[in-house]
């Protein structure tokens, strides 16, 4: 079958553009492709010395959220993106305490009857995009169950902060200020006269 001289003639342009359009469309799609997880990285808060006998401690970190993700990008008209972190917070959380503990003057054992469960009940950012921009709620839980041979010690934790902007959430200023929260929060719970008071007991 024959084509028209007209077309014909446009086929050696056309299979020029074409890897062209492919190009475009691949970089567009790689520029507004989101990020798979967000980076958290809690920093040993400023720890005042607490104990000045090395009065030993265990410590035990849990997780107690119902799902994984701790952010969420909400867009009306379209469904949430969850984003979730690259490491565990349980974990990475767990070093912050064994470590301020420690600074504070505790010795960390695993025997000792001075026990602290640490409990992860929130750690999300939830962020709302609109064509004016964006803003993002940090918000952290953290339960402690601090128990001796006779007492038990519980106190809820929490912390909140709010960042905005023009255009597009960004990650590197989103993960800043979760990071900076629980700095915040970690601090206050090390540093908490209340709690101190208790398993010095």
């Amino acid at each position: 079958m024959l084509m028209p001289p007209f077309i014909s003639a446009h086929i050696p342009y056309m299979r020029r553009f074409i890897p062209l359009i492919a190009s475009a469309t691949l970089l567009l799609g790689c520029a507004t492709q989101m990020p798979t997880h967000i980076a958290l990285d809690p920093q040993l808060p400023a720890v005042t010395m607490q104990a000045d006998s090395l009065a030993p401690i265990a410590i035990e970190m849990i997780d107690t959220r119902s799902a994984n993700f701790i952010a969420r990008f909400n867009k009306e008209g379209e469904a949430a993106k969850l984003v979730s972190p690259s490491e565990a917070p349980r974990q990475q959380l767990e070093q912050v305490f064994r470590t301020g503990f420690t600074k504070a003057g505790y010795q960390i054992d695993p025997s000792s009857p001075q026990h602290m469960q640490f409990q992860l009940e929130q750690l999300l950012t939830d962020v709302n995009n609109s064509t004016l921009g964006y803003e993002a709620s940090n918000n952290i839980i953290i339960n402690v169950i601090a128990s001796n041979s006779t007492k038990t010690f519980t106190k809820r934790y929490t912390a909140r902060n709010q960042v905005s902007g023009p255009f597009s959430a960004d990650f590197a200023t989103l993960e800043l200020a979760m990071n900076n929260l629980l700095g915040d929060l970690t601090g206050k719970i090390i540093n908490d006269p209340e709690l101190n008071q208790f398993i010095q007991q």
